[in-house]
């Protein structure tokens, strides 16, 4: 047994016997990471490969709203509220998709269309005041432990939604990282032109991406908002919340299988514990310090943390080579 196995073996016996030693607020902590890293590593599969999209807070915004609307004003069971949201968003990022993949709008020019596309619905949720709550949010109803409102009060099974989300997120992952569409998106982020002269469909392999990136990402959004309870829009939405995806996944390493989880427990420690150090005092003061540590991260670590970890363990790997040759000295 190799000794990755074996670290991967701990970790999976450390993230099942969690729930059992750790106190409830560290537990709740926990799960939101979790499900933040799912998130972060849904968007990671367009960012890391240059498509870099401020729209996902639009798709995390429908997967949570859609499923607990239905919820609360027709008794509809989320197991049917979720898929009909993921469906949602799919179709929402192929109506943006396919035209600007199509007359090859990229780059800056991208990025503005999903940043837009993000604040049309959160103005969306918030004029919609009558349905969703408006600005004010709204809660959803409560019925105890049930599978069917998908609601649990014990933190222990959502804790294992949690887990069983990110991991199908890094498996998302590693099946793009490891298929042969790795190669056709790394080439089409190079150059589009020389990638479709080769025999590459840009438009579908973009679009694919594109569509399994929005998915996810609704599917986070989703579980999210069935854990929380409590929805509006400027926390499940919007250009803040594309925002605080796009960063977070690059601080911790938007090249890197774990980066995105890394980015998560990052910013989620960072931003609690600012919040309990500062409390009422100085309000305001916490998001500018986690700004300015999110600014000079990226500036000076542009491969995020897990990315310049890995750099640097490759360097000295590569140091090490020459002085752990044998000599070819002759006597």
């Amino acid at each position: 047994m190799t000794f990755n196995r074996v670290l991967t073996l701990i970790g999976l016996a450390i993230l099942i016997a969690l729930p059992t030693f750790i106190p409830p607020y560290f537990l709740h902590l926990v799960i939101q990471i979790l499900l933040w890293a799912f998130i972060y590593t849904a968007w990671a599969l367009m960012g890391r490969f240059g498509f870099v999209s401020f729209g996902h807070g639009a798709f995390m915004g429908i997967g949570a709203y859609v499923p607990a609307l239905l919820w609360n004003y027709y008794d509809l069971t989320p197991w049917i509220g979720i898929p009909l949201s993921l469906g949602i968003s799919v179709l929402l990022a192929i109506i943006i998709g396919y035209p600007c993949f199509r007359l090859k709008v990229v780059g800056h020019y991208f990025a503005l269309v999903t940043l837009a596309l993000s604040q049309v619905v959160l103005l969306s949720l918030v004029a919609a005041r009558d349905v969703t709550g408006g600005s004010l949010g709204f809660t959803q109803k409560t019925v105890g432990h049930s599978w069917y409102a998908l609601q649990f009060p014990d933190k222990g099974y959502f804790y294992g939604i949690a887990v069983v989300l990110w991991l199908i997120g890094l498996l998302a992952w590693q099946r793009i990282d490891h298929g042969i569409s790795r190669e056709a998106l790394e080439a089409i982020s190079e150059d589009e032109d020389a990638a479709a002269a080769v025999g590459i469909n840009v438009l579908r392999e973009k679009l694919r991406v594109t569509v399994i990136s929005a998915a996810l990402t609704a599917l986070g959004g989703a579980i999210y908002g069935q854990y929380i309870m409590y929805l509006n829009p400027e926390t499940v939405s919007g250009i803040a919340v594309s925002l605080q995806i796009v960063f977070a996944s690059i601080a911790g390493g938007v090249y890197s299988l774990l980066g995105p989880t890394v980015g998560s427990l990052l910013t989620l420690s960072l931003t609690e514990g600012l919040r309990v150090w500062f409390g009422a005092n100085f309000i305001g003061a916490a998001n500018t310090i986690y700004g300015i540590l999110l600014v000079l991260c990226i500036i000076f670590m542009p491969q995020g943390i897990v990315g310049t970890i890995e750099g640097i363990k490759a360097r000295r790997r590569r140091m090490a080579k020459p002085s752990a040759a044998p000599s070819n000295v002759r006597t």
